[in-house]
């Protein structure tokens, strides 16, 4: 269970949840992950690490917890009726999340993980399970609807998505936090046809 998960006991205050977190996104931007420490962020939001420390067990957790307040992508299904529309803005929500702010932080991140586990793992549970498991749902009702044939290993899709983003919006001069919203509409764009033909859809977009 992740730190923004409810636990037992009185309820969590979602208003002092989204401070904290707003307060740890303010100092990784400014320190970097590698300076930030939850004293700092108890200190710009006002609060003890005591506090901090009930809500997330570690750094790492409070750390991507932050990172994914901002990535919405994944916190609401969309369902359009079509493939074509459910690739369309799944594509698109994760481009945005890539680039602008939260892309610049997440980018910080990646480049943090291989050399601490806590913030893979961190990393995994929350942006790239997630995303495989609404690959296989997104699949799964296009077969249910005849749009594509059942598809083998759908786990894997969610890396189709992701694998492409990151190399577009990570691996160049550009950084993601100098990506304006229109850019990144227009890449997620031009990335569905390859999406739909490697799912097996035979129409046109």
């Amino acid at each position: 269970m992740t730190g923004a998960q409810a636990r037992r006991g009185r309820p969590r205050d979602a208003s002092r949840d989204r401070a904290l977190l707003e307060a740890t996104m303010a100092v990784l931007t400014e320190s970097g992950y590698r300076a930030l420490t939850t004293a700092a962020v108890a200190a710009r939001a006002g609060v003890s690490t005591a506090t901090l420390y009930r809500r997330w067990p570690s750094k790492e957790v409070m750390v991507v917890d932050a990172a994914a307040a901002y990535a919405q992508e994944l916190t609401t299904q969309t369902d359009t009726g079509t493939l074509e529309g459910d690739l369309r803005a799944l594509l698109r929500d994760k481009a945005a999340s890539l680039t602008g702010r939260e892309g610049g932080v997440l980018q910080t991140l990646i480049g943090e993980a291989p050399h601490n586990t806590p913030l893979a793992e961190a990393l995994t549970n929350v942006f790239v399970l997630p995303m495989r498991r609404r690959m296989e749902e997104i699949t799964q009702r296009a077969a249910e609807r005849g749009e594509i044939p059942p598809v083998d290993h759908a786990d894997l899709l969610g890396d189709l998505v992701i694998g492409p983003m990151v190399s577009r919006f990570f691996l160049t001069p550009l950084p993601p936090d100098q990506v304006d919203a229109a850019t990144a509409a227009e890449t997620a764009d031009r990335l569905l046809p390859f999406l739909l033909r490697a799912v097996g859809h035979q129409g046109h977009v």
